[in-house]
């Protein structure tokens, strides 16, 4: 049987530096990366960047990947296609393909589903709602956002709030049913002042949130809540907890149940804190933050307190 479902993340083609997010899933991320000499490449893990192996990747993105895609379409083979990145809505692969798709005749057959930060929903005179989704037979867009305003576009480095919100009110224009619209929303620290927020948006926008908490596989990740001390932490999610429902509530109760970093590394948290902090600190000034990390803290005096203290 050949392949009916796709999942292609075709590059790390990404226009947004979410700060929890990295250079593999990000080329805004490599780029700064590599400008600011930031790359440790006696690292095994960063072998892809080097120029002779990333040129390989990419010959074989462009002669395997991409054409096994291709002749899918002009078979009249694809029924799903899964939409992530990077993000999607970069890909020049995606507007060529899903036009194609439908010129084919096809749209009634497909059901597509998407992960984008939705920055960019027209391109070269296509919309994706008009000339694309409302012509298959069922779409799915999980819109990336994890706090609104200024926090989000801290926590998310390219954002424009206002420009997201104008970009998902226009999916919600067309949708025929709640699940081919959402929020996907993933907590951090300075996310954990943006859950009411994120909720009401939700309310408002009568749509369901997608929750989940940032990955924290060392004790630097300090954009992660269970960076936060027990003593603080706590009583910050018991508070969330009580005006919180459904995904968000699950995600948060869950959150308390998990280790904190002190408790998972007892002998390492402390120098990990450190580290990450340097480096949220070597961010701010890359990108000339004007309003930063510390900023956000400074509305709840006990993680003000802690992050004064690492």
């Amino acid at each position: 049987m050949e392949p009916v479902s796709w999942d292609y993340r075709f590059s790390n083609l990404c226009n947004f530096k979410c700060r929890m997010c990295g250079d593999m899933l990000s080329s805004s991320w490599e780029a700064e990366q590599r400008k600011h000499d930031m790359i440790n490449w006696h690292d095994p893990k960063n072998n892809w960047m080097k120029p002779e192996i990333k040129k390989q990747i990419e010959q074989f993105q462009s002669t395997q990947i991409e054409q096994e895609f291709a002749q899918a379409v002009e078979e009249h083979r694809v029924e799903e296609v899964y939409w992530v990145g990077g993000e999607p809505l970069m890909y020049e692969q995606h507007w060529k393909y899903m036009p194609r798709i439908i010129e084919l005749g096809d749209g009634p057959n497909v059901y597509a589903r998407y992960n984008t930060n939705l920055s960019r929903v027209d391109y070269r005179g296509i919309n994706l709602y008009r000339d694309i989704l409302s012509r298959l037979r069922d779409w799915q867009i999980c819109a990336s956002i994890d706090g609104t305003g200024r926090i989000g576009e801290y926590i998310r480095t390219g954002l424009n709030f206002d420009k997201w919100l104008e970009n998902f009110n226009q999916g919600i224009e067309i949708s025929n049913h709640p699940r081919q619209v959402r929020i996907d929303f993933t907590l951090t620290l300075p996310g954990l002042f943006e859950v009411q927020r994120i909720q009401e948006l939700a309310r408002q926008l009568g749509v369901g949130i997608l929750a989940k908490v940032v990955f924290s596989f060392s004790p630097d990740i300090v954009l992660s809540p269970l960076a936060l001390p027990r003593e603080v932490l706590d009583p910050w999610l018991d508070e969330l907890i009580a005006d919180s429902e459904g995904a968000m509530q699950d995600v948060l109760v869950q959150l308390k149940n998990r280790p904190t970093f002190a408790e998972q590394w007892p002998d390492q948290f402390e120098e990990g804190l450190r580290r990450g902090k340097n480096r949220i600190h070597r961010l701010e000034k890359i990108r000339n933050d004007s309003f930063i990390l510390r900023d956000i803290l400074s509305d709840r005096k006990e993680a003000l307190d802690w992050w004064d203290n690492i």
